[in-house]
């Protein structure tokens, strides 16, 4: 069996954290100031996505990512196979229910 990859280690160590707390202080080691806010601004882009009451170019305006940020983000919210986003949207919704 091969060895895990630094990816499959990376999330192996997500999935170990158990609090809020700790995967805030685990981000904040792992990530630079600006690293976070990227991850945060393509986060709340996919939720104005979603939500659907926006234009790409409103999106844009309402986050400072950029029109082409925002169509990646929709692309991947829409077409790609590995549904990341979707998946952490609909659980985010049902937990609000």
């Amino acid at each position: 069996m091969p060895a895990p990859s630094d990816d499959d280690i990376l999330v192996r160590a997500i999935l170990s954290l158990q609090t809020e707390a700790e995967v805030k202080a685990f981000l904040d080691d792992l990530c630079t100031p600006s690293e976070l806010r990227a991850f945060a601004e393509r986060f709340k882009v996919a939720r104005l996505l979603d939500e659907g009451q926006s234009s790409y170019r409103e999106i844009s305006e309402k986050t400072g990512a950029s029109t082409t940020t925002v169509t990646r983000v929709a692309r991947f919210l829409r077409d790609m196979p590995h549904q990341g986003y979707r998946r952490v949207l609909d659980r985010l919704k049902a937990d609000k229910e």
